[in-house]
């Protein structure tokens, strides 16, 4: 079944793809103003820890359901439980990681459409075409739907192609290009005046915040969203994975990719940030706060690059294409979701599949842009707040407790005959049943109340 429904070719491709999906918008603009917003580097610290202890196992999850059902999310948590009763329900929840996936892409390439004309906007200017520029990046229904058209056709074009010659193909091309563009950008920003101001307040930790239970619920919270957990996406992904594969240790190093890009981020957001204010450009709001998200994306930035001549040209372009290939990798493990549903339930192709999924998801974009001061919060809180932490719970509590140990064990030892010896087998089983189900909780409490 895994090689008729497609196969990741090798470890790096997967990797890449993997951490590609996890690595969006937030790991790059709200992860460094949210550190610098609760302590530092004593944020930091919390988050590395939190990110292996508590988010690693919820991630192995869905990975180890993912590679051993060689299913989409519905089908494979369907397959875990033995009574009628609790199958159907994990196909529900199926079903519930499909449309919260489709949800969170709806508005998702609404804000990736922005940042495509952000990038287009700087060289346009530069040749003469001011007017044009000009309505790339001011806020309007036709620019808002004409953008988020392009991006989900770009989407839809590396989806089409299937798992090796789409997901893995791109996945291997564009993140290499994020890492070294986001690092290129570190390095020239940090030589600028004020670069070591926002440096030091992004590493040093302010140790009295470190108990503080806003700044563990956020670490926490960045930990487990940054590893786009809960909606299916890496379970999908999982399930493209090889039987050879050793699935504790190929997790292990997309988590670090992924929370080494995020800290790697914080080297140029909170640096560029302190430089913007050196230079005049408000950094601060009215509560002496960091200003974050999109003030800083779509004002301070964008202010800060006006007041660096033709450098600056050069430098917004990079960004916004930096952030732009940052939204499609994470866009493209969204569409998999329903378009692996769609292929694996109703027997479509590939293509129609794609054609489907990618165009209903595009409508209601589309409709969401026609009604965005009704819809756009909405759409994100009942996605991101409510469904994805609800379906990470259901996926810890059927990995923790509906999957028999004897089955998980025989997973872990398709390719190490000694998995029930490992301190992984030791351990991960108690935390993916007890603990990330109870802390997930809290974070859903937290945001709830």
């Amino acid at each position: 079944m895994a090689a008729q429904r497609g196969e990741f070719r090798s470890r790096l491709g997967f990797i890449l793809a993997a951490a590609g999906s996890a690595v969006g918008l937030g790991n790059i603009w709200g992860f460094p103003t949210q550190a610098a917003s609760n302590g530092g580097g004593a944020f930091l610290f919390t988050y590395l820890v939190l990110a292996f202890a508590l988010a690693y196992p919820a991630l192995m999850a869905e990975l180890l359901i993912g590679r051993h059902t060689h299913r989409n999310m519905s089908q494979a948590l369907g397959a875990l439980p033995q009574h009628a009763g609790l199958k159907r329900i994990g196909m529900l929840t199926g079903i519930g990681g499909l449309v919260t996936a489709s949800l969170i892409l709806s508005f998702y390439g609404i804000v990736a459409g922005w940042m495509l004309g952000f990038a287009s906007s700087y060289p346009l200017e530069a040749i003469g075409f001011t007017q044009s520029a000009e309505w790339l990046i001011t806020f309007s229904t036709p620019r808002n739907l004409t953008l988020t058209g392009i991006f989900m056709a770009l989407t839809m074009s590396v989806v089409v192609g299937g798992v090796e010659d789409g997901i893995e193909r791109w996945s291997r091309r564009l993140m290499p290009i994020l890492i070294a563009t986001l690092v290129v950008l570190s390095l020239y920003v940090l030589t600028l005046d004020g670069a070591m101001t926002g440096l030091s307040i992004y590493l040093r930790p302010d140790f009295s915040k470190i108990l503080s239970g806003d700044l563990l619920i956020d670490a926490l919270g960045s930990a487990f969203f940054s590893l786009s957990l809960g909606v299916g996406t890496m379970l999908i992904y999982g399930s493209y994975l090889s039987d050879n594969e050793h699935v504790p240790s190929v997790g292990a190093q997309v988590a670090l990719l992924d929370v080494g890009i995020a800290v790697l981020a914080g080297f140029l957001i909170l640096p560029a940030m302190y430089v913007a204010d050196a230079r005049g450009v408000a950094i601060f709001n009215a509560a002496g706060g960091l200003l974050s998200e999109d003030t800083l994306i779509f004002s301070v930035l964008p202010a800060l690059f006006s007041t660096m001549d033709t450098i600056g040209l050069w430098l917004a372009t990079a960004f916004f294409i930096l952030m732009s290939i940052a939204a499609l990798t994470s866009s493209i493990s969204m569409l998999e979701v329903p378009v692996a549903y769609l292929i694996e339930r109703h027997g479509l192709s590939r293509h129609r599949a794609t054609l489907i999924a990618g165009c209903s998801i595009a409508a209601f974009s589309g409709l969401i842009a026609l009604n965005f001061e009704r819809l756009f919060g909405l759409v994100i809180t009942i996605s991101t707040r409510y469904g994805q932490p609800l379906l990470g719970i259901v996926v810890c509590l059927f990995a923790g407790w509906l999957w028999h140990r004897d089955a998980l064990l025989a997973e872990l030892k398709k390719n190490d005959t000694a998995a029930d010896q490992r301190w992984f087998w030791k351990i991960w089983p108690l935390y993916v049943k007890w603990i990330c189900p109870i802390i997930i909780g809290v974070i859903l409490v937290r945001s709830i109340l």
